[in-house]
């Protein structure tokens, strides 16, 4: 399995970023092929001080072949174009093979 994980910074507006991203940016990224789930919050918090982050979404793919397909596709591009729209304090976006750390 492969991750995608995007952290938000701080929005400009805190209540527009939590209605469009529900609203209109979720459902675009549930039409990207290959993905196999996703996941988000707002509810962020660090287990020390404060956390820089005020968003989190996590999305799983087969492999990194099928999230650079995704991300690549005509789909993928509305993803990528619709973030400006809310996302005005930008975002940090990682991506890694998952282990399995239980063995």
């Amino acid at each position: 399995m492969h991750k995608l994980v995007v952290l938000y910074l701080e929005p400009a507006d805190p209540d527009h970023f939590r209605d469009y991203y529900v609203n209109n940016h979720l459902p675009l990224v549930r039409t990207l092929p290959g993905l196999l789930a996703c996941r988000y919050s707002f509810d962020v918090a660090a287990t020390q001080g404060e956390t820089p982050y005020f968003a989190v979404f996590e999305a799983d793919f087969a492999d990194a072949a099928a999230m650079t397909a995704a991300r690549a596709s005509p789909q993928g591009q509305q993803v990528g174009a619709d973030v400006a729209k809310y996302a005005t304090g930008g975002a940090v976006v990682i991506h890694y093979p998952v282990q399995d750390g239980t063995g």
